[in-house]
């Protein structure tokens, strides 16, 4: 399954580690995720099959947009929606925020579809929401 080939890619890949690891928030956890390892086409979408098989198959209700935080998560949203539509044919819309306010081009903080309507969001790792 995607679920298995990705967990498995992670961990030979060192993305998904196992000890005592302190997290940013000060918590403790048996586990930590890297993203920051994603670096290769193949753990990309690796990944991104298995995210999409979790969100075409949970029971997350219909969605619009994903939303992939900075930094971390806009990869993971991107790659997530193209493989969403690939498996799926779901058409759906995918944005990330900067952190740093732009005031040229564009301009502003959000990049991507609207965000508007029911929406995920994707990121590498969530702790205490801080």
């Amino acid at each position: 399954s995607a679920k298995i080939a990705f967990i498995e890619a992670a961990i030979e890949h060192g993305v998904l580690l196992f000890g005592n690891f302190t997290l940013k928030s000060g918590r403790q956890s048996p586990y930590f995720f890297n993203a920051g390892l994603l670096y290769s086409s193949s753990l990309l979408s690796t990944t991104a099959q298995a995210y999409a098989k979790v969100l075409s198959s949970s029971r997350i209700p219909d969605f619009d947009v994903l939303f992939g935080p900075a930094y971390k998560g806009i990869s993971l949203a991107a790659v997530s929606a193209v493989s969403l539509y690939q498996q799926t044919g779901k058409d759906i819309g995918y944005c990330y925020n900067r952190k740093e306010k732009k005031d040229h081009g564009e301009g502003g903080t959000m990049v991507g579809a609207p965000l508007k309507g029911r929406i995920v969001i994707i990121d590498d790792v969530l702790t205490s929401g801080k």
